[in-house]
């Protein structure tokens, strides 16, 4: 089978096209035939050996052999199951998020059945494919602030990428007020998905304007953890969504502190693990109340142009890799 993968850490030139064998699923596994992937941030860190903890998980020096093709959010149909899997059968349409056994820019992978769920009807494969990890993390994210009551106040900081866009929707849909946060040019997509009010990060400091928010969903994390607390209301949450590890230590740490002081604006990193929550998602999307934004769509032999638009920072939500008709 055709993938695209990588032997060195490094930008997107290094990322070749290979014929390898066809994986083989075990017997509480399933195959599928990829007939779409979608780039995520996790993809352009690992490529690049940042942060330094990928490369201790996934190859020191260079990556691990079998985690050398990049690829964690597939959609496609279930070519073969092992004798142990029980909830799907060859033909059906699956998507899901592969997290960290990768694999996703290739013709075939194999899976877990738990890392899966049907394919929503109304999408299609190159669609469903920009679901699973962006929207599973925007929705744990909103979950962090508890019951959301009608009228909160929520900011999205990095609205207008894929996670950001997920949130936007979903933070409508539960009533509330929403502020979103991105560059200039993203704006316009930010204002489209119902975002009540928008700025430009470059532009303005939303821990310095005064407002306060019962949850910051950051997806970007360039603020340092006091300034983010600081715009919090007395019982608000700031979600984390990825970040540089000094940030993590950060926010664990002024979490620590706070629990000490009995603070009750509460610092939370989003991290409940992979396709927690994307079953819902996809009732949300076959009920026409979320459906994702793709910026862009490529061929799976265009991945590394693919990856160099991702690191550019320009793409408005999610950039898709069409794999197989």
């Amino acid at each position: 089978m055709k993938a695209i993968g990588f032997r060195r850490y490094g930008p997107p030139d290094g990322l070749e096209s290979r014929h390898v064998p066809k994986p083989v699923p075990g017997d509480d596994e399933l195959l599928v035939r990829i007939r779409a992937s979608s780039i995520n941030s996790w993809d352009w860190e690992f490529l690049n050996g940042k942060p330094f903890i990928n490369r201790l998980m996934y190859g020191l020096l260079r990556p691990q052999p079998a985690k050398q093709i990049l690829g964690a959010d597939i959609a496609g149909t279930v070519e073969a199951v092992g004798r142990q899997v029980t909830r799907f059968r060859p033909g059906d349409a699956v998507f899901g998020d592969l997290w960290d056994h990768w694999g996703g820019f290739a013709e075939y992978a194999c899976a877990h059945e738990a890392a899966l769920e049907p394919k929503p009807a109304n999408l299609t494969f190159e669609e469903a494919a920009a679901v699973p990890q962006a929207g599973v993390l925007a929705l744990q994210g909103l979950r962090k602030a508890g019951r959301m009551e009608p009228g909160g106040k929520v900011l999205i900081n990095g609205a207008g990428g894929g996670v950001g866009t997920f949130a936007i929707q979903l933070a409508r849909l539960a009533g509330a007020e929403v502020t979103g946060v991105d560059a200039l040019h993203k704006l316009d997509i930010v204002r489209a998905l119902g975002a009540d009010y928008v700025f430009d990060y470059a532009m303005k400091d939303f821990t310095k304007t005064g407002e306060r928010y019962d949850l910051i969903i950051d997806c970007q994390n360039y603020r340092s953890m006091f300034d983010n607390r600081r715009a919090l209301r007395p019982m608000g949450v700031y979600a984390m969504i990825g970040g540089s590890i000094p940030r993590v230590y950060q926010l664990w740490l002024l979490g620590f502190l706070s629990s000490i002081t009995r603070d009750p604006r509460k610092l939370c990193l989003v991290a409940e693990g992979p396709n927690k929550g994307l079953a819902e998602l996809r009732q949300l999307i076959e009920a026409g109340k979320i459906a994702p934004v793709i910026d862009r769509t490529y061929q799976l032999d265009e991945v590394p142009e693919a990856l160099r638009y991702f690191g550019e920072g320009r793409h408005k939500g999610k950039i898709v890799i069409a794999i197989q008709r």
